[in-house]
């Protein structure tokens, strides 16, 4: 390669970061060691120099899978010593049994990035113009979208990829220009996973074949990503009308929709929601096994590790609760306690809203999150089945079992935030519950 070639590689990959950082300041890089995170950060680091407000962190993610792994943590802290930039290692736990080790640790990757990440920082990643057909093809072999074909923007919220336009020979051409040292991870040369099949036997031929391939499958990605931003407009009005400021799916609307239309508003609530987009297939059965399901259901459709369900003709996206009915939490009042999963803190209140009393001597109390029988509250007359409380005061099903009851001995006093009972008035105690999620 002459000079003046290698010194357009270097302008062109210099020139295109600074472009894309468009004057962002605060920047973590994810660094592996690998040459594409290697010319990113020397790139970077000679920019530096002319860029004086120019604020640089690297992070490495040692994932355990590699025997090599703790070599590679040690190259990678060498090379930020070098360059004079703080590098964080963060090890993250895989669990090789449960499949999917790629996701697995992508999932677990970006989680321990984004702990890390700060309100005014960027996250700037390495992947390159390669990168970027390869996700195409992964898509398409998935029977994807225009949402799945879009692959991976250039700029997502704190998400930069500066190098998306540059291709890998012009990444390594950069790399043995400025005599770089990179790790080479064995597992890029195992074609079991599907990401290093495509880029080992497939992407060469087709490389071959047409020159500019990997160009051209970029530019279709663009043309996705335009189309899909193009329906998200025309849809956000509508999608706007029928969410309720709480994030549920108000489903009368829908019923009258064509099947395109609703697919693609449910799309867009679920990535509103920043999960897992369900298949083609999945948001199939949500619709015909929740929203269709006969009134009096309770239907639940998993997702994940999400539920979908649906109340008062409306759908809710809600985490996987455990089953704690059947749990009964010995309280003395006297300090605060905290709930099971993730539910919050029950707390004594002793100076407002006090429609309690107080327990008698005799009396211990308990926190539960099931009853049973026919109870009176106050201000009611007659006494209704606990069912018929939790329908009047519009309790989703999968909430009245975890909403804390307080029992004084077997006697119910009052669901917290809920009602009082009659056995349980008194003007002594309230209670507070924080942190609810």
């Amino acid at each position: 390669m002459n000079h003046q070639n290698k010194a357009k590689t270097k302008s062109i990959i210099e020139q295109t970061i600074l472009q894309h950082l468009n004057g962002r300041q605060s920047l973590l890089v994810a660094f592996s060691g690998g040459v594409d995170s290697t010319v990113l950060m020397h790139a970077l680091v000679t920019l530096k120099q002319q860029l004086q407000n120019l604020q640089l962190r690297a992070i490495y993610i040692h994932h355990g899978l590699s025997e090599n792994a703790d070599s590679w943590a040690e190259h990678c802290l060498q090379q930020c010593h070098s360059w004079q930039v703080p590098l964080i290692i963060e090890k993250v736990k895989l669990d090789r049994s449960a499949g999917n080790i790629e996701e697995q640790a992508r999932e677990a990757r970006y989680q321990a990035i984004y702990r890390h990440l700060k309100n005014n920082e960027f996250l700037c990643t390495a992947q390159h113009l390669d990168d970027q057909c390869e996700t195409f093809f992964l898509a398409l072999k998935r029977g994807s979208g225009p949402a799945g074909l879009s692959a991976m923007p250039l700029e997502n919220g704190q998400h930069l990829r500066p190098l998306l336009t540059i291709s890998r020979q012009e990444i390594e051409q950069y790399a043995n220009q400025h005599q770089l040292s990179w790790i080479e991870d064995e597992s890029n040369q195992d074609d079991h996973y599907d990401r290093n099949f495509l880029r080992l036997n497939v992407l060469p031929t087709l490389n071959q074949r047409w020159p500019h391939f990997s160009q051209m499958v970029a530019r279709s990605a663009e043309l996705c990503q335009q189309q899909e931003i193009l329906l998200n407009e025309l849809l956000l009005a509508d999608f706007k009308l029928i969410t309720t400021p709480e994030g549920q799916l108000c489903l009368t609307p829908l019923y009258n929709y064509s099947n395109y239309k609703r697919n693609a508003i449910l799309r867009m609530w679920f990535r509103s929601k920043q999960i897992n987009m369900p298949s083609q297939k999945q948001l199939s059965l949500i619709w015909q096994t929740v929203a269709l399901a006969k009134e009096d259901a309770n239907p639940q459709f998993i997702l994940h590790n999400w539920q979908i369900r649906r109340y008062q003709n409306r759908l809710y996206l809600l985490p996987l609760y455990q089953d704690i009915e059947q749990q009964i939490l010995p309280w003395d009042l006297s300090t605060s306690l905290t709930l099971p999963d993730n539910l919050g803190v029950l707390q004594p209140n002793y100076q407002t809203d006090l429609t309690c009393r107080l327990p008698q001597k005799e009396e211990t109390v308990s926190v539960r999150f099931h009853a049973q029988g026919q109870f009176q509250i106050v201000q009611r007359k007659g006494s209704r089945s606990i069912k018929k409380l939790w329908q009047e005061h519009h309790i989703p099903p999968w909430m009245r079992t975890r909403i804390p009851l307080i029992y004084y001995n077997e006697q119910l006093i009052t669901a917290v935030g809920v009602f009082v009972t009659e056995q349980g008035k008194g003007s002594q105690v309230g209670f507070n519950l924080s942190n609810t999620l």
